[in-house]
């Protein structure tokens, strides 16, 4: 049976650690960040966390009881970053778009978190702060609440799934990833016409495009989509 969570006002230590660190979740959840960037989704365990944090990995789990529930964290501490600083304008589309891109770009600053957590709902503060946000918008907008709850669906999963597309990207070794992108301009650049007319026809802009994420394009097509639909006021 796992053990009760303790409040964090009573499991906050009352001495620092050796390095004079004084433990919170917040501490925690940054520096497994840290430690996914540094050494991969492997490289995150109790036992490095203890290390980076000068601490004895049973202390981890006065915060957290094991290691998915951090996953969890560090998945709502993604979508925290995104909502950080957001300054809505009030008008519906410029800001669902503008929460798209930030949770898109948070995920990527972060590629070894977000093949760890794009797939996971957390039901932590955060996720349900930037869900409420976008119901939101979309119900002031104008939306019925059938239509309300499929846009949010279709967003949500979109932004998430190219999030993870795009950091898988991010995560692989340098030379893997450049070699990837080097066939756009080699292999498909020097197709021939004769067997492959559309893609030699198409081979130089697919050099230029298909090295950058496709989320803010598809993520247009979904707003211009949403906007067609909405009722008339």
């Amino acid at each position: 049976m796992a053990k009760p969570v303790v409040p964090e006002e009573r499991r906050r230590r009352r001495r620092p650690t050796r390095s004079g660190t004084v433990l919170s979740e917040r501490l925690i959840v940054e520096t497994a960040l840290r430690l996914l960037r540094e050494h991969g989704s492997g490289g995150l365990s109790a036992r490095r966390l203890g290390i980076a944090l000068d601490c004895d990995p049973s202390t981890l789990y006065r915060y957290f009881r094991g290691m998915d529930e951090l996953t969890l964290a560090i998945g709502d501490a993604l979508i925290g970053h995104a909502l950080s600083g957001r300054r809505p304008t009030g008008e519906w589309r410029a800001d669902l778009r503008d929460i798209g891109l930030r949770i898109h770009a948070a995920y990527v600053a972060h590629p070894q978190a977000a093949l760890l957590t794009a797939n996971r709902v957390t039901g932590r503060a955060n996720e349900l702060a930037a869900d409420e946000v976008i119901l939101d918008l979309l119900r002031t907008a104008g939306f019925p609440l059938p239509d309300t709850v499929r846009i949010y669906h279709a967003f949500i999963d979109q932004t998430l799934a190219f999030a993870a597309l795009d950091a898988a990207s991010l995560a692989l070794p340098e030379e893997a990833l450049r070699a990837d992108e080097g066939k756009w301009r080699s292999t498909y650049a020097h197709a021939p016409a004769e067997t492959y007319p559309r893609i030699a026809e198409a081979a130089p802009l697919l050099a230029t495009r298909m090295v950058t994420s496709a989320y803010p394009t598809a993520l247009d097509m979904l707003l211009n989509s949403a906007a067609a639909q909405l009722p008339r006021r």
